[in-house]
């Protein structure tokens, strides 16, 4: 702001200020201007502008006023101020950040296993995570996805309390062993998927299981505990292919409708392997799916044993 027009303004702010009455204890009628005060007694004085090389626009930054009125206001913001203060409760309760949902307990990575994996409603998605153990899942958790690691023992307390878990896939890695206790307790569960693994043993199984996938590990008929399959009355397709079996597994649940054993060490065949031998009116129409391709068993040697089911299995007869 130039200085002729900062004076005109000053000389009508105080002919302005003029017009009104006003007494000692009043002073809105005085101005604070660097370090000059103006006052209606000397308003007149004049600034001689030759001390100035040029006067600094400073935009919106108007002379400070000062006035009773003003400090008067002040004050009594800040009393409010301070008795509002005084009114906040002794002990202020601490505000909780929100959750991120699934997160679980971290990892062997040392991190969340939802920032590790992928977790979408009640699926834990943890392919190529290059994942050692199963890490701690979220109590909600009912599909588990965690193939092509590197876990090789599936531990007693790996899945523990997850009440909800309906299935669990490990394709892929190196699990050579699983503690019976590791999934005996899990109610919900229907589908096992264990391909391409190194066991060599079955653990425990619950009843729940409707789906058990096996296929290409190192499975042998001694790792099959006598009679493991007859309480899993709801079992309905077992996928034991590319192992090291040299018989075939039984008894075999009535609910039992694909059995795969391809590329094994089968040779030979019990009469009551898929039938009963003492009950010849008993037809067996759910299994309709049986194979022993692969084997070095001739199927044309065991004729008493396909009697009650509805289709012969595939393999070799000759």
């Amino acid at each position: 702001m130039k200085l002729p027009a900062l004076l005109s303004l000053l000389i009508l702010m105080l002919q302005e200020a003029g017009t009104q009455p006003y007494g000692e204890g009043d002073s809105y009628a005085i101005l604070h201007l660097g370090d000059y005060v103006l006052s209606l007694d000397n308003y007149e004085e004049v600034i001689d502008p030759s001390n100035y090389d040029e006067l600094t626009d400073y935009g919106d930054q108007l002379p400070q006023v000062k006035g009773t009125s003003l400090a008067s206001l002040t004050r009594t913001r800040f009393t409010q101020s301070t008795e509002a203060a005084r009114t906040l409760p002794s002990n202020p309760t601490t505000a909780r950040p929100p959750t991120l949902g699934l997160l679980a307990a971290p990892a062997n990575h040392g991190l969340p296993t939802c920032l590790i994996c992928v977790c979408l409603g009640s699926s834990v998605y943890c392919d190529d995570a290059d994942l050692e153990n199963i890490p701690p899942l979220p109590q909600t958790t009912a599909y588990l996805y965690a193939r092509f690691n590197r876990i090789s023992h599936i531990r007693a307390g790996d899945f523990k309390g997850l009440t909800k878990l309906k299935r669990i896939d490990l394709s892929g890695n190196s699990i050579s062993a699983i503690d019976d206790k590791a999934l005996r307790l899990l109610p919900a569960l229907r589908d096992l998927i264990l391909p391409e693994n190194q066991l060599v043993a079955l653990p425990a199984l619950p009843t729940s299981i409707e789906v058990l996938d096996v296929r290409m590990n190192r499975l042998q008929s001694s790792g099959i505990q006598p009679e493991a399959f007859r309480a899993l009355e709801k079992l309905q397709f077992l996928y034991l292919a590319d192992n090291l079996l040299d018989a075939i597994p039984r008894p075999l649940p009535l609910s039992l409708r694909s059995l795969h054993l391809q590329n094994n060490m089968i040779e030979t065949m019990q009469r009551d392997a898929f039938c009963d031998a003492e009950e010849h009116r008993y037809t067996r129409r759910q299994l309709e799916d049986i194979r022993l391709d692969g084997n070095p068993i001739n199927l044309s040697l065991f004729p008493s044993a396909y009697f009650c089911l509805p289709r012969l299995p595939t393999g070799r007869f000759v």
